[in-house]
């Protein structure tokens, strides 16, 4: 078999000019972009999920039973059946929060919309550790000179001790207040 000479670069450009190519393919549209429509009608069909109501949990329910409680799941019934949520209750508080099952679903349901939640259910367990919110102690200035002699003379009379000093460190804080 004979070898096929190359073409010249005269004729691979007549070659190519002859040619019908196909075009290039375009990359597929971003996920977001085209997510973001489905998206937006699914939210608004089947409303806000468990993760909203677990992160607006204690203005949904209150700062009371949010101390107490924390949202486990949230479960859609099948075929048209009743939805639930379950919480999770620390310890004994559960009969508390039982009692008022009703309030807490009317809350729910006011924060989901209209029969989100149909059932509750209470699940007794250790809740997880969350950081409690701590507020910084305003520190008060000392007393002056005067009302500490004053709060020394009206305690002259006691005995020394750790009464006397805990007699003074309550004197001095409720001075404090009062300034």
């Amino acid at each position: 078999m004979a070898r096929r000479p190359l073409p010249t670069a005269q004729e691979a450009m007549r070659i190519l000019s002859e040619k019908r190519t196909r075009p290039q393919r375009r990359p597929p549209p971003p996920l977001g972009r085209a997510l973001g429509k489905t998206l937006k009608d699914f939210d608004a069909k089947f409303g806000k999920g468990p993760g909203a109501l677990a992160a607006r949990w204690r203005e949904v329910v209150g700062a009371e039973i949010a101390r107490r409680t924390e949202v486990v799941k949230l479960t859609k019934g099948r075929n048209g059946g009743p939805s639930s949520l379950e919480i999770r209750v620390a310890g004994p508080a559960a009969a508390i929060i039982q009692h008022q099952a009703h309030e807490i679903l009317a809350r729910v349901n006011l924060f989901l919309g209209a029969d989100a939640v149909q059932k509750l259910r209470i699940v007794q367990g250790p809740l997880q550790a969350r950081p409690e919110p701590v507020l910084p102690r305003r520190k008060l200035p000392p007393l002056d000179a005067a009302a500490e002699q004053t709060l020394a003379q009206d305690l002259a009379t006691a005995p020394d001790g750790p009464l006397k000093s805990a007699l003074l460190a309550l004197g001095r804080g409720v001075l404090r207040q009062r300034r």
